[in-house]
């Protein structure tokens, strides 16, 4: 076995020499025929380039493949790069847009709030809705305008279009609002164009409810509520909302302010209601005047 491989290597091996030779000299050739500078070798060379290259297309189909798919790759790589950044500035636009929509909210209530037409001798603070921190009161507010601003107990409050309810309680800084759909909230009202009297009292829903009415008859759905200033405590002729009936035929109030959406409230300066030193006073039940009066004492 060792001898056969002996034998095999001694015709191999000069083989190999021989052909490496051959390969050797072929390339020395070209290399010597393409560095020659003569005319006879350059038509030499150009009918080698003729005969051969055209041939040689189906050689160069894999290397253009190749290329054209490492090309696709380089090409979808920017896309996805770009896809990522396009991404990314659209989440910034969405954020930019959210605050640009609630930009225009803000700005349309503040115009709502300049639009409306008071009394002359009427004055206004605006003052910042801030989240309710809690009291014995289902339906309130808090305002970021208290003492410091001037503001005084019972003075009315509105929205863009209508009344929304009664400073009760003042802080240094903040001041609590009883919306007009609390149950301890009662406002004497006009209704128009009958003229009809009645006041309008909340039951903890987004329709208060309209009580003490003198005639029912004259009042029909989609006539206008206004508060009649009876008591000195709310300015007359402000808008309350329009008159509703619910599906048992009780009268309501359909309110004309937007209670889902308070952010910006007027405080309206009424300075001819009466000044109020006890805010409970004004949603509790009125004391009889007996009850007022001191018992007299005998000279027994």
């Amino acid at each position: 076995m060792a001898k056969d491989r002996s034998q095999r290597d001694e015709y191999t091996t000069p083989l190999r020499r021989l052909l490496l030779g051959i390969v050797v000299l072929c390339l020395l050739g070209i290399f010597l025929i393409w560095r020659i500078d003569s005319p006879r070798v350059e038509r030499f060379r150009a009918q080698v380039v003729d005969s051969v290259v055209p041939s040689m297309e189906w050689a160069m189909v894999p290397v253009t493949a190749a290329a054209n798919l490492v090309r696709d790759f380089q090409s979808y790589q920017r896309l996805s790069d770009q896809n990522q950044e396009l991404r990314s500035e659209l989440r910034i636009m969405r954020a930019w847009k959210e605050a640009a929509l609630q930009l225009e909210q803000e700005n349309a209530r503040l115009l709502d709030l300049n639009n409306v037409r008071l009394d002359p001798r009427l004055t206004y603070i605006t003052g910042v809705v801030m989240a309710d921190s809690g009291s014995p009161f289902r339906q309130s507010v808090l305002l970021n305008v208290g003492e410091r601003d001037g503001i005084r107990d019972g003075w009315a409050t509105m929205d863009g279009i209508g009344v929304v309810g009664r400073i009760s309680g003042v802080g240094p800084d903040t001041a609590r609002v009883i919306l007009m759909t609390d149950a301890s909230s009662a406002i004497p009202a006009t209704i128009q164009p009958s003229g009809q009297t009645a006041l309008i009292t909340g039951d903890n829903t987004q329709s208060p409810s309209v009580e003490f009415l003198e005639n029912r008859e004259l009042v029909r759905p989609g006539d206008r509520v206004v508060t009649s200033g009876d008591g000195g405590v709310f300015p007359g002729g402000l808008l309350i909302g329009q008159i509703t009936e619910d599906p048992g035929g009780r009268l309501r109030v359909r309110l004309s302010a937007d209670f889902e959406r308070l952010e910006f409230l007027r405080v309206l300066r009424f300075h001819l209601a009466p000044v109020i030193s006890d805010p409970g006073g004004i949603v509790g039940p009125r004391q009889p005047e007996a009850a007022l009066t001191p018992p007299e004492v005998g000279d027994g």
